[in-house]
């Protein structure tokens, strides 16, 4: 993306120019979630990666956005993002 800028090639007193837009690539799961199973009571790992290490993961459940507390751990390390769930319960699932 920084390579964006206005190119120019001179022959003498001649010149063209051209405007070079290069556009971000996407980022897209590298490595999706799957299905999973767990005893209730048990700790639970689910975890994607990206495409990008910098991209933002937000963790959702029942459309409401997942926050780090004593029930959840949220980490991203490199492409990998990361939710333990601790201690599940049937009404996490």
């Amino acid at each position: 993306k920084s390579d964006s800028d206005t190119y120019t090639c001179d022959i003498g007193d001649a010149q063209s120019r051209a405007k070079l837009v290069v556009q971000e690539k996407p980022c897209v799961f590298t490595k999706e979630l799957v299905d999973t199973e767990v005893t209730e009571g048990e700790d639970v790992i689910l975890h994607c990666e990206t495409s990008k290490s910098d991209s933002p993961v937000k963790w959702c459940k029942d459309g409401k956005s997942l926050r780090n507390s004593s029930k959840y751990n949220i980490s991203r390390l490199g492409f990998e993002a990361k939710l333990v769930i601790h201690r599940a319960e049937e009404r996490d699932s």
